[in-house]
This record gives structure tokens, sequence and C-alpha cells, in this order.
């Protein structure tokens, strides 16, 4: 049981069909986040311009802000999630990993709110932050979502975050429907589940 309020939440979609799986799953979940009247800001982020992570260190001159040398619509992004109580990142799995998109925002969140990698060590900007998965594919979720969790619980851990769970749900192909009533009630559960205090 969570004990701190949720009441903003910022949602990262890395899918790059806008009606694709993952969105449709993402949809049933946030109906209820804004039911029970939770401020939600999302980002597609195909929609956006996103360079990737330069590692040039840059960001870690500066520990009050992500202060990212790169010119980009990642700003918005830092800044949502600073104001954000619950993060959630929705992705399919390509090759047992989230999109290319979503690791590159990933990375750029890492290096520019975790102050660790300067000449000297500094905090976390997002300590304390909670994180919850969203995610489909094309295997059963034990083999294909296992990498990407794993992944992510150690990202949660490095970078002090809590780490609230994942829902994900198995597309079984290309020729068969995959939203549901089952998939769309498990979204609104787990949604349901990350809101109870």
């Amino acid at each position: 049981m969570n004990n701190k309020e949720i009441k903003k939440v910022c949602i990262l979609k890395g899918s790059p069909r806008k009606e694709g799986n993952t969105n449709a799953l993402t949809e049933s979940f946030m109906d209820v986040l804004k039911e029970k009247g939770c401020n939600v800001t999302e980002f597609t982020l195909y929609d956006m311009e996103l360079k990737p992570c330069l590692a040039c260190r840059g960001c870690q001159q500066d520990w009050s802000a992500a202060a990212c040398v790169r010119d980009d619509d990642m700003d918005l992004i830092f800044d949502a999630v600073m104001a954000s109580d619950l993060i959630v990142i929705a992705s399919p799995i390509y090759s047992w990993y989230c999109t290319a998109q979503m690791k590159m925002v990933l990375d750029r969140l890492v290096y520019g709110l975790n102050k660790y990698y300067g000449d000297k060590k500094g905090p976390s900007l997002w300590a304390g932050k909670q994180v919850a998965l969203l995610t489909t594919c094309g295997y059963k979720p034990e083999k294909g979502a296992d990498l990407w969790e794993t992944g992510m619980k150690r990202y949660c851990k490095h970078s002090q975050l809590e780490y609230r769970g994942m829902l994900a749900e198995r597309h079984l192909g290309y020729d068969t429907v995959f939203m549901d009533d089952e998939k769309a009630e498990r979204a609104r559960a787990f949604a349901e589940e990350l809101l109870d205090e």
C-alpha cells in the first residue's frame, strides 16, 4: 500500500502508433486517473523533437535543474516529470526492451536528473518519485516484458525512485483484435491500485 497521495501524473507514451495496442491500454488506465481527479500530462514521444544523450556531462555542472545542453523538446518532459507524483512509462516491447524513442528519453532523464556523473557526486533531483510501467508484447509477458521490467527496477533503484509495478498485456498476432473488456478492466484496476492509499 502506498502512503504518498498521487495528484499529478506524467505519462510518457513510447509507441510510434497512435492507434496501437499500448495507447489503447493507456487510454483505459488514464480514464481512472481522470475520474479520480488527477492532473494528467501526457507526451507522445514520436511527435516530439528529441535527441539522444551525448554523454557530454554538461548537465552535471548544475545541480539545481536538468540543465541538458541539447536544444529540443526534452525540457518539456523534464519539467513535467519534476512536477509529477507518478511517472507512467508506456511502451510496447521491441526486441525485449522499450522502443528506441523511449530509451532515448530514459537516458536523458537518468543523466539530467541524477547528478552522479560529474567531478563530485551530487543528488538525485527526482528521488522519491513513483514509477509504473504499461507495456504490450507479442510473447507471454514473463518471456517478453521481463527483461525490461528488470532493467527498469534497477533504473529506479539507481535513481532513488519508487518502483510501483508493471501491467503487461500480450497481443496474439496481427490478425487478432488486441483490446477487449478484460484488458481494459485490468488497466483500470492497475490505475486504482496505484492510487490506493
